[in-house]
Parts: structure tokens; C-alpha cells; sequence
């Protein structure tokens, strides 16, 4: 049998509003990034979805963001390495002081969208993102691109880092997520989506735009949880590992 981990990312309703389905789907997975106010979430929905995962036995992750609401932070910013260092820092410890308080303990943090994408491409931006999280827990994993400068800085800075995989996105031939401004940066089919998935954690190999297939490590697969058919996704992706032996299990 084969473990991986399945991750989503989650705690995205703030206010007045409310996205995707975090109660029905922390039953097909094993990880949970929550969202620490910046790109999305809020004080109450970070509480009530750590309640949740820890009901459910899903290990809990922080995933901090840029400050940018509106653009739900998947706009780059010209953040510089210091700047990354103090929100990593202030939005892992606001989730920390959450899992705490409900009697848990934090497995991972896994930064989001642009932030993400930044540092798996900036080495200084990387390295400054690494140490927040060591600075405020060491036995923390960091969650980030497979083969990208962002896991690579974890490493370096001892850290122990998982190498993570998309199921719904498509990949450039130097391992890199072909960016979202794309009309082919997303996969909408879901067998498709299954296939390249399954093919990444049993071959360690994807097929990216170019035609190229690429190395790649799947430590962890992460899944959508804001999609219009994430749950139905969510139970797909579990039924399809349990079809090919595969066991969705968490790092702790």
C-alpha cells in the first residue's frame, strides 16, 4: 500500500460570506490549510474550522496569504523578504494560538496563492518564509511546490518539508503550475484530472503543456476546496486512490 497525504485549503468565508464546503469535505481528506485572515477567513471561521478538523481527525495547517482580500491573494505583490518574514510570522502564530486554545496541535504551513508561487521561483523570498515558520515552531512541516526554491529553502533551514502536487492544475515542463492568467492553466476534466494525479504519486512523473513528461515528488496532493464541484472532487479523488491502493494518511 502507498500513503500520501490529500490536502485542501480551507477557512475561506469571512464576514458575511461563505465559500466552499469545509464540513463535508474534511471526510476525503487528510490535511487542512486554513486560512489566517489575510487573503481570506476571519477570527470566528479560523475557530470553527479548527474545531471541525480536529472532530473529524484532520491534521491542521496555517496557510498565510497576502494582504489583499479583494484579490483573494492570488495577485502578486512586490513584497520584499522581510515583509514576507513578518506576515508568515504574525498569521502562523494567529492559527497557532487557535489550535491551542481547542487543545490541538499544528502539523504544516502552507503559504498561498501568490505568496506560494513567488517563493517557488525567489530564492530570498524562500529563505524568509522558511525561517518564520522555524522561528515560531521548528517541528513545523513546510508544504510547497514539488522541487521549488521554497521547499528546498526549508531544507536547508531544517525544516521538514513535503513536496506537494496539484490534481486540478496543469504544469510547464520546468515543474512550474502554468499560471492562472492562462486558459489552460486549469483542468476541468475530472478523469483527466484523476489520471494525472494517480500517474504523480505512483510514477513520480507528469505530462506538462509542452509535452514533456517531468519528475516530480508527491508527498501531498492538494485539492480545491472553493470549486463549484469540489465535493463531488473530494469524494472522486478518495474513491480513485482507494481504487489504486493508494491511502490518503496524514504526516502526523
Amino acid at each position: 500500500m502507498k500513503h500520501v497525504d490529500i490536502n485542501c485549503d480551507m477557512g475561506e468565508s469571512f464576514g458575511a460570506y461563505r465559500l466552499g464546503n469545509d464540513e463535508e469535505i474534511l471526510s476525503y481528506i487528510s490535511s487542512a490549510n486554513i486560512a489566517c485572515g489575510f487573503h481570506a477567513g476571519d477570527p470566528a471561521t479560523m475557530r470553527k474550522t479548527v474545531r471541525m478538523a480536529l472532530e473529524k481527525g484532520v491534521a491542521i495547517g496555517a496557510h498565510p496569504g497576502l494582504p489583499d482580500l479583494v484579490g483573494f491573494g492570488r495577485r502578486n505583490m512586490d513584497i520584499d523578504p522581510q515583509e514576507a518574514y513578518d506576515i508568515v510570522v504574525y498569521q502562523v502564530g494567529a492559527l497557532q494560538a487557535f489550535v491551542k486554545a481547542e487543545g490541538g496541535s499544528m502539523q504544516h504551513v502552507k503559504p498561498h496563492g501568490a505568496l506560494y508561487n513567488m517563493a517557488a521561483t525567489r530564492p530570498a523570498l524562500a529563505e524568509a518564509i522558511a525561517e518564520a515558520i522555524y522561528k515560531v515552531n521548528p517541528s513545523l512541516i513546510l508544504y510547497g511546490l514539488a522541487g521549488s526554491e521554497l521547499t528546498r529553502a526549508g531544507a536547508r533551514i531544517g525544516l521538514r518539508t513535503a513536496h506537494e502536487v496539484f490534481a486540478d492544475r496543469t504544469y510547464q515542463e520546468d515543474g512550474t503550475l502554468t499560471p492562472r492568467s492562462q486558459p489552460d492553466a486549469m483542468i476541468t476534466e475530472q478523469s483527466q484530472s484523476l489520471a494525472q494525479v494517480i500517474r504523480m504519486v505512483t510514477e513520480g512523473r507528469v505530462l506538462s503543456l509542452q509535452g514533456v513528461d517531468v519528475p516530480i515528488q508527491a508527498d501531498t496532493v492538494c485539492i480545491h476546496g472553493d470549486g463549484a464541484h469540489a465535493l463531488e472532487f473530494a469524494r472522486s479523488i478518495h474513491a480513485a486512490f482507494e481504487g489504486a491502493g493508494i491511502v490518503p494518511r496524514s504526516f502526523i
